[in-house]
């Protein structure tokens, strides 16, 4: 029976290095990915926005099956941060493995973990690959 790779998605240098990231990893255990794309919804996000975002998460979807990737696409916008929903998600899946993507930070900044990837490497209950997208000069 396949595994699962949960990949956290958004549209961001750092969302993609986290997809790319993920689907070598699907490639590695022969997995299915499910990609998670969480927003806030509601009064939090205005329309062009939410469509954006909806466009990005369709054009990554079409991309991974072109290129032959077993992909199921789950996008929320229910109230929940996003941490939650990816857990939850990787919990429900059994996931074998969640793949996310770190910011870089200033060197203050560096004391501090991003409050979402700090939520994910503490809670989650499989392993978890933190990636960053590659420095642009």
């Amino acid at each position: 029976m396949p595994g699962t790779v949960v990949v956290g998605f958004v549209d961001s240098p750092e969302g993609k290095a986290a997809l790319e990231a993920a689907v070598v990893e699907v490639g590695r255990r022969g997995a299915k990915l499910v990609l998670v794309n969480s927003a806030h919804g509601g009064r939090h996000e205005d329309g062009e926005h939410v469509l954006a975002i909806r466009d990005a998460v369709e054009a990554a979807r079409q991309e991974l099956e072109a290129g032959g990737v077993d992909v199921e696409v789950l996008e929320f916008a229910r109230g929940k941060e996003p941490t939650e929903d990816l857990l939850e998600v990787a919990r429900e899946r059994q996931a074998d493995l969640i793949v996310i993507g770190l910011r870089r930070r200033s060197p203050v900044g560096k004391v501090l973990l991003g409050s979402n990837s700090q939520s994910i490497l503490l809670e989650a209950d499989c392993p978890v690959l933190a990636v960053k997208a590659a420095p642009t000069h």
